[in-house]
C-alpha cells in the first residue's frame, strides 16, 4: 500500500468516526471503510499514538481530543475566509432589501450565526453573533440541512416526536433543494419571516446559508418574490467566490 492509499484509508477511518455520534468496535470500523480488521487495527494504533483517535471502554474507539482541536482551528479558518467575502455582499443585500441579512453554518445538530448587517429601519430584525437555532427550525438552518448528508439529515429527524412532524421536514427538504431556498413564517418567532439560500464552495455539501429576516407585517407575496430574487443571487455571488460557482 503507497502513501496514498495509506492516507486515503485513515481519512476514511475518521470520516466513518466523524459520522457517528458515539464510538465504533474495530469491526464496525472495519466493515463500513471495506479493509480487513489487522489492516484495521494497525491503522488504529498509529491514529492512537498520534492523538488522533482514542479507545473508550472495552474496544470502543472515538475521535480523539487533537482531531477536535484540529477541528475546531479548521473551522475558526473557515470562517476567517468565508466572512470577509460575505460581509460586502451581505451588507449590498440590506441595502437593497431594507431587512436584516444574516449568515449561518451548521454546528453538530444546530446553525450558529456567524455575522449579520441590521437593517437601519425603525421597525428591524435584531440577532446576535453566535445566537445558536435547531437546525430544523428557521429559514437559514433548514436550507443548510436540506442540503447535508444522509446521515445527518436522519439524526435529525430522529429528534423530532412525530412521524407526521418528520414526514413534514422530509416534504419541506425536499422543496426547498428543488427551489433552492427556504422561506419560513413565524416558524422560530411568530412575529419574524426568513428568505435563505445556499452557499456553496464546490468542494462538497453546503457550507452556510445567506438569509434576509424582518418584521411579518412587511412580508407579502409581491415582496417575497423580490427579496427571494435578490437573496438567491446574492447567495449565487458568494459561492462564485467561495470557488462553488462559475
Amino acid at each position: 500500500m503507497n502513501g496514498t492509499q495509506t492516507l486515503s484509508r485513515a481519512l476514511d477511518i475518521l470520516f466513518a468516526l466523524s459520522e457517528e455520534s458515539g464510538t465504533l468496535t474495530v469491526s464496525e470500523i472495519a466493515q463500513k471503510v471495506s479493509i480487513p480488521e489487522s489492516t484495521t487495527y494497525r491503522f488504529l494504533q498509529t491514529l492512537e499514538q498520534n492523538g488522533i483517535i482514542e479507545r473508550r471502554g472495552k474496544n470502543q474507539i472515538g475521535l480523539g481530543l487533537r482531531i477536535l482541536d484540529l477541528a475546531r482551528s479548521l473551522n475558526m479558518q473557515f470562517q476567517r475566509d468565508l466572512l470577509p467575502l460575505a460581509l460586502p455582499i451581505m451588507e449590498e443585500l440590506t441595502e437593497k432589501v431594507q431587512e436584516t441579512s444574516i449568515l449561518f453554518v451548521r454546528t453538530g445538530n444546530n446553525a450558529v450565526c456567524i455575522q449579520n448587517v441590521k437593517s437601519r429601519g425603525l421597525i428591524q430584525f435584531s440577532i446576535d453573533n453566535g445566537r445558536i437555532l435547531p437546525l430544523h427550525m428557521g429559514a437559514s438552518g433548514k436550507c443548510i440541512l436540506a442540503f447535508e448528508s444522509a446521515k445527518v439529515t436522519e439524526r435529525i429527524l430522529q429528534l423530532l416526536s412525530s412521524d407526521k412532524e418528520r414526514e413534514g421536514l422530509i416534504a419541506e427538504l425536499a422543496t426547498i433543494r428543488e427551489q433552492n431556498y427556504s422561506i419560513t413564517k413565524g416558524e422560530v418567532d411568530p412575529d419574524v419571516y426568513a428568505i435563505a439560500a445556499p452557499i456553496t464552495d464546490g468542494q462538497g455539501p453546503v457550507i452556510a446559508s445567506l438569509a434576509v429576516a424582518g418584521p411579518s407585517f412587511r412580508c407579502n407575496n409581491e415582496q417575497d418574490k423580490t427579496n427571494i430574487e435578490a437573496v438567491t443571487k446574492a447567495a449565487a455571488e458568494l459561492s462564485r467566490r467561495m470557488g462553488g460557482g462559475n
